[in-house]
């Protein structure tokens, strides 16, 4: 500032001093008394205001303040373009209807429970959480506050509470116009000073915990001041802060610092005046944005890093385990199966199977389980989390195409994340995509900063549905489930991602509650689900029809382009058995001068040939071909008219879905949230699971028997449960990736899946058998994984500056300013984001995950290998540990064949890893693979042979560069 403004003041300084002294000369030549001149006291006024610097200076920081309060709210920037007062501008190409909204260009980053609920440990070990409740929307006080600003005020109807064990405190998020600071003084004054009983509790939560600012703050008040921040700060990461504060600054600069009228009045010093302090404010100004921008950006590039896996397992059911070919290993898996307690416990817990009893076919329950046990009840589940690394790696050793054995994948994280780290592997293979997002009603809003409610909701789909239409195949559909909060925006919103040139998007209204829910003016007995069907998916599934409601039609067509010379290959003989009716075999394609005259021409006495011709002897044609009638053989059947024709009928076994759904199956508190209390599962009143029925239908409208079905806002895993229930009923190969975040991923999600493997209907939290004592479970395999957090990132963080950089900044202030506005976090946190010299041991890298919303952390072993399976989008074939070195195989997303090997280099060296490699004779055979992928130093590419074209990549360079491949979603 004062570099800017002084050298312009001094240049000015300078000039009114040499042209005061000449015309004091001057009028002094002209015996005029200099003191009497009015120009003179004009130019002295002049000089005396140039050395008034500071009300300059002032006026700058004025200015930049004005500027930056206006974007600035509570640790975010908001868009707000502005084009005058008042009026903002928007982005606008030349559409016929534009959809925008304040946080279009941002990340939603609010997405976890850990923002919604918070807890603590007391000294003691006791813990205390704070927990946001639901404000009653008609309370006066909520009613009568002109206030935009939500704040944290403690719960009036029941605001603290001991729940087994815990103490709870609870706390509403509306509208009120005091500071959260001296809402977070009063809350604690009333706990500590004016409730009744809790003594114990009080006394550890009154203990000190001073600040320089604050000698008197107790624990209580550190986390409330805690808690509170954390809900109010950062919602939001803008996609590009620099470039937007830039060009906010410039227009700010050209209509409210410089005004043209009054540069035009001005002499020409004030024009100087008037371009220093322009300067100024667009220099200092974009050094204040190059920081922002700095800070902006690596948040942006936390939240788009590919996030760790910190824990792989499986689950698979007995029957899977029984087929593998290698006995010794087979007989191995089986005998750790048998001594394992927790396994047999948790076997207890979900399935009761100390329960069943004997009888003269089936084995009984006894501990331990004899393997006659496990062979009657195939559809045990195993969950590898019961055992160790040893266990689960020859259990998935067994496998020589790993990903294709799989039936689904768990990830228990955020979605954005998930989706993030999961699009290299599943990039255009999912056919239908359903999600059931919170729908931002008043028991499902969530999140969001003041008046903000809708733009929130809005960013947090926008950036999802921006990441899973790349999962989608060419023919793949997303389904949303919505109800009327949202329902009209999230239309609009989906009109981006599905224009209408490529995609028909349907809004389907599903009634779901027969009483209904009371509205003001109606009572709301439906929600909405909308299809965004692309073109390239010729047609949907009809709605099944039972088969005793099957209805038939002739095969024959009739009508428009039924003629027989519209398609050759379908006309042809279906040959009849006329004694017993029964359809005995299909003819080939006539010839086309064949005319057989009539529909009926016996070949003998039983058998009669059946052509498409009608009572007119008008040549029509089958309604399928000769390639495809045999696979609906079972839907035809022989029919005799009064009049003694043989016709074959078709059976129509579905119906046209409508845009209604009306049916009593679709009603969720019958078929959603009494599954689960009848699978005997405990869940939160706040989890609204879907009609099993109406998730089913939707998915099989849109897919067919062997596609792939993504869940990414997964609630109590209703889509999973569809998924295996459509494929007991055909005997489809669907599989499943569904995405959870909450707590309930290992309450309710993972044993409900686990449940339903083993039996399909089950009453009283017990499996329920059908009329022929049949559990009708179904073989499963699954892998579930957990993710590193957003907010783990940020706890692992860690800023490291070498003495030597220290002295270099120290020594060169240039240099100093401009790696601290603009390279400082990039540089010093490397190491915490991902230390490649931990690459030496793959096997026990290590980093902090979060257990609870706060304060409890626990050091966990990342999974490496597989991540990086993920980080190049593996299909992996086979995972093995092989003396030392973890091998797994596989092909990437181009095509090639791929090896990967892992090893501890401190104890396999690159020598070694030479003989490892020749003994397994790798360099001796064909071209097996493509690409090998090995970590640390190695010499493996001379042991290559001269027709051989395989290249070696260090796991280290792929794993940086993939992690951090920023780009805006």
């Amino acid at each position: 500032m004062k570099e800017i403004l002084g050298q312009m003041d001094e240049e000015r300084r300078q000039a009114l001093e040499k042209e005061l002294i000449k015309l004091e000369n001057q009028l002094k030549d002209a015996g005029v008394d200099p003191e009497q001149s009015p120009k003179v006291k004009e130019l002295r006024a002049q000089l005396q205001r140039t050395t008034d610097q500071a009300a300059l200076e002032e006026e700058v920081y004025s200015h930049l303040y004005t500027f930056f309060s206006r974007y600035y709210d509570e640790g975010d920037f908001i868009s707000k373009r502005r084009y005058k007062e008042n009026v903002y501008a928007i982005p606008y190409n030349g559409e016929e209807v534009k959809l925008y909204w304040a946080n279009y260009d941002q990340y939603y980053i609010k997405t976890s429970e850990y923002f919604r609920n918070y807890a603590f440990r007391l000294r003691s070990g006791k813990r205390v959480r704070f927990e946001v409740v639901q404000a009653e929307a008609d309370r006066d006080n909520i009613k009568t506050t002109n206030s935009k600003k939500r704040r944290f005020v403690l719960h009036e109807a029941d605001p603290i509470a001991e729940e087994a064990g815990e103490l709870v405190i609870r706390f509403e998020y509306r509208p009120d116009d005091r500071k959260q600071e001296e809402i977070n003084k009063a809350i604690a004054e009333f706990i500590l000073l004016e409730t009744d009983g809790f003594e114990d509790w009080k006394k550890e939560l009154k203990e000190p915990r001073p600040t320089p600012k604050n000698k008197d703050r107790t624990l209580l008040e550190k986390h409330l001041a805690a808690f509170t921040a954390r809900n109010t700060f950062d919602y939001f990461i803008h996609k590009d802060l620099g470039g937007f504060l830039r060009r906010e600054l410039d227009f700010y600069i050209k209509n409210e610092v410089v005004h043209l009228d009054d540069i035009e009045n001005e002499s020409a010093p004030r024009v100087e005046q008037y371009l220093a302090k322009v300067k100024a404010i667009r220099r200092i100004g974009h050094k204040i944005i190059d920081f922002l921008a700095q800070l902006e950006n690596f948040q942006k590039k936390l939240w788009l890093k590919k996030k760790f896996i910190w824990e792989t397992q499986y689950c698979i059911t007995l029957d899977r385990i029984f087929a593998i070919e290698d006995e010794e290993k087979r007989n191995w898996l089986i005998e750790r199966i048998l001594e394992n307690q927790d396994q047999i416990e948790e076997w207890k817990k979900l399935y009761h199977v100390h329960e069943i009893k004997g009888d003269l076919v089936r084995p009984g329950w006894s501990e331990p389980p004899t393997i006659e046990f496990l062979k009657a009840h195939p559809h045990l589940v195993i969950d590898t989390r019961h055992f160790d690394e040893e266990f689960k790696l020859k259990l998935i050793s067994s496998f020589d195409n790993l990903d294709e054995e799989l039936d689904g994948l768990l990830v228990h994280g955020e979605n954005f994340q998930a989706l993030n780290l999961l699009l290299e592997r599943y990039r255009g293979q999912v056919k239908c995509i359903y999600i059931d997002p919170p729908y931002n009603s008043k028991t499902t809003e969530i999140l969001y900063k003041n008046d903000y409610k809708h733009s929130s909701w809005l960013t947090l789909i926008d950036n999802r549905l921006a990441l899973s239409r790349i999962f989608a195949t060419e023919d793949g559909s997303h389904i949303i489930a919505i109800d009327e909060n949202e329902q009209e925006l999230l239309g609009r919103l989906l009109s981006l991602h599905f224009p209408e040139d490529h995609f028909e998007k349907i809004c389907v209204s599903i009634i779901h509650n027969k009483k209904g829910i009371q509205g003001k003016y109606f009572s709301y007995n439906h929600d909405f689900a909308y299809f965004c069907i692309p073109h390239k998916l010729p047609k949907i599934h009809g709605k099944p029809i039972p088969k005793e409601e099957w209805e038939y039609v002739n095969l024959r067509k009739w009508g428009r382009e039924s003629e027989r010379e519209t398609a050759r290959n379908c006309f042809y003989p279906i040959y009849v058995n006329i004694k017993n009716k029964n359809i005995v075999g299909f003819g080939d394609v006539c010839d086309e001068n064949f005319h057989p005259g009539k529909a009926n021409i016996y070949i003998n006495d039983q058998i009669v040939a059946i052509y498409p011709v009608d009572q007119q002897g008008i040549e029509r044609k089958w309604r399928y071909s000769r390639d495809s009638i045999e696979k609906i053989k079972h839907l035809l059947k022989v029919h005799i008219t009064r009049e003694g024709e043989i016709q074959i009928l078709k059976a129509n076994t579905e119906k046209q879905f409508k845009t209604v759904w009306d049916d009593p199956k679709y009603i969720a508190g019958d078929y959603g949230t009494r599954i689960l209390t009848e699978l005997g599962l405990k869940f939160d009143e706040n989890l609204y699971p879907k009609s099993i029925y109406t998730v089913s239908d939707a998915i099989y409208a849109v897919s067919n028997h062997s596609d792939l079905i993504l869940d990414y806002f997964a609630g109590s895993g209703t889509t999973a449960h569809a998924v295996i229930n459509l494929n007991r009923e055909d005997g489809g190969k669907r599989k499943y990736i569904l995405v959870e975040v909450a707590d309930y991923f290992d309450t309710v999600l993972l044993p409900r899946i686990k449940k339903i493997i083993y039996s399909r209907d089950w009453k009283d939290g017990k499996p329920k058998p059908d009329k022929d004592g049949n559990l009708n479970g179904i073989s499963h395999f699954l892998k579930y994984i957990r993710l590193e957090s957003y907010e783990d990132t940020l706890n692992n963080l860690e800023l490291k500056r070498t003495e030597i950089q220290q002295k270099l900044l120290y020594e060169n202030r240039e240099f100093r300013e401009d790696y601290i506005l603009r390279y400082m976090l990039e540089f010093e946190t490397r190491e915490s984001l991902l230390n490649v010299e931990r690459f030496e041991d793959p096997f026990n890298y290590e980093m902090e995950i979060a257990t609870t919303t706060v304060g409890d952390t626990r050091r966990v072993k990342v999974d490496m290998v597989e991540t990086f399976n993920y980080l190049i989008g593996l299909r992996v074939k086979t995972v093995d540990h092989i003396r030392g070195v973890r091998v797994i195989t596989g092909e990437n997303p181009q095509g090639e064949k791929v090896l990967i090997l892992w090893r501890n280099t401190k104890e396999m060296d690159a020598e070694k890893l030479n003989e490892w490699f020749r003994k397994q004779g790798y360099n001796t055979r064909d071209q097996e693979f493509d690409i090998i992928y090995v970590n640390g130093d190695n010499f493996l590419e001379n042991l290559r042979r001269e027709d051989h074209t395989w290249k070696v990549r260090l796991i280290e360079e792929e794993f940086l560069k993939r992690m951090f491949e920023v780009r805006d979603v």
